[in-house]
């Protein structure tokens, strides 16, 4: 080939690379520069990568055809300062450079840079060579390869065939053109000259000659004939002998210059060494094998992703040693997309598979296998390219899982710009805030941020410029139907994989139903603090109201006490509902049967109706004082005596709670000479809720009659009569082992409350008995329990926080009855004991004794009671 009009450059890469046809075949992007950076060849997969054909010679692009060029970083990356300006600058290779390129279009692929400096012949530097290759898609690097060693092979197949004669004395009797123009010599330079004078190699022409005075035919010797200009033309000479009776009178000989052949021959094995060290560099993994798939090349890169070293010559249709398809089903090798392609004869690309190493390492990776022709047509092997994309895998799956926990998040996570448009939408978000992704997407972030609030997602974006993240912010938001939401929100900075913060992503929690519970919490506790200084004023107004009109301090306890116990038993009540009310006839029960007990003298009539909280307390009262005023001089202060109590509600106008209290056969009843103050708070609790009373002093019994106003919310349901069971009896008690003697009870007393121990302690001691402890913690409980020494035990239902099921369950075991001594319901009792004897706090000596004499087996209440200070 003729390489005449090109420059240095380009016949310098022409030399190493091949012809303009060869470049414009390969799978990688090629162009030279001369040493002044202008590009004087390139072939076709240059101009697909720049997406655009440059103007070759001097003109005004230097260094590179692209568009444009930008760093890694993607900075902007003038021509000048391109690899390949670098190159020409020092003349030294640049290896594995990564360069973003811009097409006109505007689209960008990532490339690998490799740049060789080109020297002519004689040493000096000329230019240089790019190869370049997208790494973007790493989809072509397979480009016909055969295609190459064809090309190669063309460059010298048509070379000129010269025919001389030579007498028997050796001289040049005839040549043909084609032999002179070979040599450059005249007919009469050459012809009558001795053939040995033309020969390079003395000892080549005497065996010729030689061989054929012989009688031997020569086809094809190799020898060297030495042209007109000096230069050296290599041929191969086919001749045989002419005899003429025997005497050898001359030859024939052919001589085929194959001087081009030669060097294109070394200049192809140059150029296959060169091709060679590209792919021994190349980053990902390529291998050959012939028709039958046996392999007889593999780069570097195809050995790290097998994990071995394969058997060149040996193994076959894959570098591997074990494959699976991607479910996990094992692939044998000549099932593989090589083995398909060579014996089907069509590649098989793009199916991903996992290579197993060795060691067990899984690889996954996509095949792009390649049949390779020689130039008759004729399939001679296939190349495989195999590209690595286990850590793109791994991202993949990443970006499902997190995909995943953002789609079925309950909380709204959203994306955004630092300009606070709204880049990605999830379900929850959609849930809490009522908009569809559509409708958000593109949209800015204030959409759903109350106008008086924007300032606030200003700040926000700022301190996200700054790198700051935010955690727990609490605000408002705005959902597309108009409510305010209250919102928890957690901001963080998205950063590209240069560090930049290109964003932010944002966790916006729902904390409506906190803020509720929380003010719900903040009001209960409000009302918890009104009720108990209520109850305290309460409190505190019956013992004043009960010290003035004492006799002395037994009877001012015995009277607070009771009244304590109404209020209290009517606070149960009312907890039981949730203070929603309390039911007419819990109140009469609770005030009126002692202990729960029924009591045949006492009869209940009336509709079932539910009072309000503040009227039920102060009937409870009322209830109190006629019941206790019954029990100690009316009708229940005898066998004999009846206690009758109907009740009804009037609806004329404003609903009215009527209450017939009647006694009768009990002692004569006599007028008071004076106002207790029973009398006078029976008055004035019903009068606060504009509520009247008559009291009638008959002979017979007193009659009482009470009407009260009640709100349209107080329930009424139909009528019921008494008596009837309530309460589930208390389980028989056992008497402790070792019987006790009438005054010296032993009781343990379990109580975290200083005041209550001390009064309990005070009640068993003025009743006979004798005290264990008190224990306020588990510990001296447990203390007392071990060293024994008692017979009963009052059991505070809760210790400092600390249930005390372990201690009932070890006074079950070891047979002392106990009685729990709490302020509770039952159903908050230790499960297992919540049929156990129960003391209700507040108490009075007289329930407590009770409960006390039957867990003993005897009736301590019998034992009077020694009053304080007598």
């Amino acid at each position: 080939m003729n390489d005449s009009g090109l420059s240095p450059a380009a016949t310098a890469l022409r030399r190493a690379l091949g012809s303009e046809a060869f470049l414009n075949g390969l799978p990688i992007g090629i162009y030279c520069c001369d040493r002044d950076g202008f590009i004087r060849q390139f072939n076709r997969r240059a101009t697909e990568l720049w997406g655009r054909e440059p103007e070759i010679g001097e003109t005004d692009e230097r260094f590179c055809g692209a568009h444009k060029l930008y760093r890694s970083d993607g900075t902007p990356l003038a021509h000048d300062e391109t690899p390949m300006a670098d190159v020409l600058r020092t003349a030294v290779p640049a290896r594995d450079q990564h360069v973003l390129v811009e097409r006109p279009d505007g689209t960008r692929w990532h490339v690998l840079v490799n740049i060789e400096p080109l020297f002519d012949p004689d040493g000096a530097f000329v230019g240089a060579v790019n190869c370049f290759q997208d790494i973007t898609e790493l989809e072509r690097v397979h480009e016909a390869l055969q295609d190459s060693k064809d090309e190669l092979e063309d460059f010298f197949e048509n070379a000129g065939i010269g025919l001389h004669i030579v007498g028997a004395d050796g001289v040049i009797a005839r040549a043909n053109r084609a032999e002179l123009d070979m040599l450059g010599y005249t007919r009469e330079e050459y012809v009558g000259r001795p053939i040995s004078e033309f020969h390079v190699d003395g000892p080549v022409i005497e065996d010729i000659l030689s061989r054929l005075f012989r009688g031997e035919a020569l086809d094809r010797y190799p020898a060297r004939l030495r042209a007109k200009d000096g230069s050296v033309r290599h041929v191969h000479i086919t001749s045989s002998a002419r005899f003429r009776d025997g005497i050898f009178v001359g030859t024939r000989c052919s001589t085929l210059d194959v001087t081009r052949t030669l060097e294109a021959e070394e200049r192809a094995l140059e150029g296959e060494q060169r091709f060679r060290d590209v792919l021994e560099t190349f980053p990902m993994a390529v291998y050959t094998t012939d028709a039958e798939g046996t392999i007889t090349y593999c780069n570097p890169a195809a050995v790290a992703l097998a994990g071995r070293e394969p058997e060149i010559g040996v193994d076959k249709w894959c570098v591997t040693w074990r494959l699976f398809k991607p479910d996990g089903t094992p692939l044998p090798h000549e099932e593989c997309p090589m083995a398909v392609t060579l014996r089907e004869r069509r590649a098989v690309k793009g199916a991903e598979l996992i290579a197993m190493q060795p060691n067990g390492t899984r690889v996954r990776c996509v095949p792009y296998p390649t049949l390779l022709y020689n130039r008759n047509g004729k399939m001679t092997g296939a190349v495989n390219v195999l590209v690595d994309i286990t850590d793109r895998y791994r991202a993949e799956l990443e970006s499902a899982h997190l995909a995943a926990i953002v789609s079925s998040s309950s909380d709204a996570i959203v994306s955004k710009s630092l300009e606070g448009i709204v880049q990605t939408w999830n379900e929850g978000a959609r849930r809490i805030f009522g908009y569809d992704s559509e409708e958000m997407i593109g949209q800015p972030i204030t959409r759903i941020i109350p106008p008086e609030l924007h300032s606030q997602e200003d700040d926000i974006l700022a301190r996200l410029r700054r790198g700051e993240r935010l955690e727990h912010f609490e605000t408002e938001r705005v959902a597309k139907d108009g409510r305010r939401i209250d919102v928890s929100l957690t901001v963080s900075p998205v950063h590209d994989r240069f560090g930049r913060i290109v964003g932010a992503s944002k966790v916006a929690r729902d904390i409506t139903e906190r803020k509720r519970a929380e003010e719900l919490q903040r009001l209960l506790i409000s009302e918890l603090n009104h009720r108990v200084k209520n109850t305290l004023a309460t409190v505190q107004s019956i013992a004043n109201q009960t010290v003035r009109l004492a006799r002395d301090p037994a009877a001012f306890a015995a009277s607070f006490s009771g009244r304590i116990q109404a209020l209290a038993h009517t606070h149960d009540l009312l907890t039981r509902n949730s203070w929603q009310g309390a039911d007419v006839l819990s109140l009469l029960r609770d005030q009126l049967l002692i202990g729960g007990a029924e009591d045949e003298r006492i009869t209940f009539s009336g509709p079932a109706i539910t009072l309000d909280p503040q009227p039920a307390l102060h009937l409870a009262l009322v209830l109190h004082e006629l019941g206790t005023n019954a029990r100690k001089y009316g009708s229940l202060s005898v066998p004999a005596g009846r206690l009758s109590v109907r009740w009804s509600v009037e609806t004329n106008g404003d609903r009215r709670f009527l209450l017939h209290w009647e006694e009768s056969g009990g002692p004569p009843v006599k007028v008071p000479t004076t106002r207790g103050f029973g009398t006078t708070l029976i008055a004035k609790s019903l009068a606060a809720h504009d509520g009247e009373v008559s009291l009638s002093y008959r002979a017979e019994g007193l009659l009482c009659e009470i009407v009260l106003p009640v709100s349209e919310r107080a329930n009424e349901g139909g009528a019921f009569w008494t008596p009837r069971q309530l309460e589930t009896p208390a389980p028989a008690i056992h008497a402790p082992s070792t019987p006790t003697r009438g005054r010296d009870a032993r009781v343990l007393i379990v109580e975290d409350e200083a005041p209550i121990a001390l009064e309990v302690a005070a009640t068993l001691e003025e009743a006979g008995c004798k005290v264990v402890g008190p224990a306020a913690t588990l510990e001296k409980a447990w203390e007392h329990i071990a060293a024994g020494g008692f017979d009963v035990a009052l059991l505070d239902a809760n210790l400092d926080g600390n249930p005390v099921d372990e201690l009932a369950a070890a006074l079950t075991r070891a047979d002392i009855p106990f009685a729990f001594l709490t302020g509770y319901g039952r159903d908050e009792l230790p499960e297992a004991f919540r049929q156990a004897p129960m003391i209700t706090k507040p108490f009075t000596g007289d329930a407590a004794l009770d409960v006390l004499a039957r867990l003993a087996g005897r009736n301590v209440s019998a034992v009077p009671i020694r009053k304080k200070g007598v």
